[in-house]
């Protein structure tokens, strides 16, 4: 393999999601003795995953394998709302990962239902964000893959039948498909629900855009295209099919630098899904070893943070009011005031923010 140079996007890897959901359930294996158990993948990348494994977590697809009082964190691409109440019972003490963003069109497809809308869903059939998801409504929401599924929906009247009303239609999405995906579906759903319903702001994930947006533009650059991420990331899969129809020459995916091609050659451009570690990405540029070196090509600076889930932080707070008791030295107070130094949490997540996920995995590792 003789590259001459290697293009790596930016941004690419961790989105704002999972390093929440990271540095949660990091937090859990400090905490609690193992096993420390989370519904589903934490996130779709079986690198992540194994580290976690190492530590004594257990990935289990049903809370109920998950025995009385056990820790438990929900995945990062959300539950179904009967999943989390049982989850919740026999005195688990659960954290939810869920993405803010996902969140949002639980909220979205809630109050939609409510005022009688029928829910037309574009996601993958058997993704858990969207089994979560079309939960929330199961008798509102109708799942939409490709663009003829619209013209099947054979129990939802068409805007323009004559009868002077309108039906309720609404619009939402899975928030890791890829811009392609999406608007094809939109722009037929549209043409045949005039008065269609959809949300103020995308519910496409800024994150997913941003990183499809920075493959675009080094797709016309390169002479193949490396896509780091796990085979069940919506996102990955999202982003190697983009890289195929802005018409890379080569379009590769690769769960980790072992997987690399030998006859790579050329210009190589190299991103990755959103669950994708940078400790892969760093170590598929070594393997390329470009002859040229390595360009950063930017299109976007990220600065999204998603704070920890509040039930991580009230479970720390106690924690850190019980150790300064047992330590004789006055607590802070609920409201962050005292010796707490102010934070509106406490003084262990003082300094979340400035926190990557990256850093953590590999204090893991170690």
């Amino acid at each position: 393999m003789t590259v001459d140079r290697v293009l790596l996007a930016e941004p690419r890897g961790f989105c704002a999601g999972v390093e929440k959901a990271i540095k949660a359930l990091a937090w859990m294996v400090r905490v609690f003795e193992p096993p420390v158990y989370c519904y589903h993948e934490i996130v779709h990348n079986q690198h992540v995953v194994d580290q976690f494994r190492a530590q004594g977590v257990m990935f289990v697809d049903d809370v109920e394998d998950v025995p009385a009082g056990a820790p438990l964190m929900l995945s990062a691409h959300g539950s179904a709302p009967e999943v989390v109440l049982a989850a919740r019972a026999r005195g688990r003490v659960v954290v939810d990962a869920v993405c803010p963003l996902v969140t949002k069109v639980h909220h979205e497809l809630k109050v939609r239902a409510r005022k009688g809308y029928t829910v037309l869903y574009v996601g993958h059939h058997g993704h858990e964000e969207a089994v979560g998801t079309m939960a929330v409504a199961p008798t509102s929401v109708r799942l939409l893959e490709r663009v003829e599924d619209v013209d099947a929906l054979d129990d939802v009247e068409d805007g323009n039948s004559g009868d002077g009303e309108a039906p309720l239609v609404a619009l939402l999405a899975q928030t890791t498909l890829s811009h392609d995906e999406w608007s094809g579906i939109v722009d037929r759903a549209r043409e045949r629900f005039p008065d269609l319903w959809m949300p103020n702001r995308s519910d496409l994930c800024f994150a997913t855009t941003n990183r499809q947006a920075a493959l675009k533009a080094l797709a016309g650059r390169v002479d193949a295209m490396v896509v780091i991420g796990s085979e069940n990331s919506s996102n990955t899969v999202a982003l190697e099919q983009v890289a195929v129809a802005f018409g890379c020459p080569r379009v590769v995916r690769v769960n980790d630098a072992s997987e690399l091609p030998g006859d790579l050659s050329g210009t190589v451009g190299v991103t990755a899904g959103a669950s994708a570690p940078e400790s892969l990405v760093q170590a598929v540029v070594a393997r390329l070893d470009p002859v040229d070196g390595v360009e950063g090509c930017p299109v976007t600076v990220e600065e999204e943070y998603f704070p920890p889930p509040p039930e991580l932080r009230e479970l720390l707070r106690g924690l850190e009011v019980a150790l300064s008791l047992l330590n004789g030295s006055p607590a802070g107070a609920p409201d962050g005031s005292g010796p707490a130094g102010g934070d509106p949490d406490n003084r262990v997540l003082g300094g979340d923010r400035t926190i990557v996920a990256a850093d953590v995995l590999e204090r893991l590792a170690g």
